[in-house]
């Protein structure tokens, strides 16, 4: 599914998506095709559903006109070898 098709379904809810299709531009993850797998009336409960997700699990809120995430570089610490 499109995001545009969730959008209509869903207006003004935070979805929780299963990444189906995405690519990677300028560090900038854009999703090109997900399945929906709830959707969330309550800000809190997708805050804790959004905590618990992992892989290619998302929640996102349907006021954003694209979904599209940022990719951060995390640099790990080494300690002494």
């Amino acid at each position: 599914m499109k995001w545009d098709e969730v959008r209509k379904i869903y207006p003004e809810r935070f979805v929780k998506i299963q990444i189906l299709d995405s690519h990677i531009e300028n560090n900038i993850r854009y999703i090109d095709d997900m399945a929906v797998i709830q959707a969330f009336d309550d800000e809190k409960e997708a805050t804790r559903e959004l905590v618990r997700s992992k892989d290619e699990i998302l929640v996102y809120h349907t006021g954003k006109e694209k979904i599209e995430v940022p990719i951060k570089q995390i640099f790990g610490f080494r300690g002494v070898i």
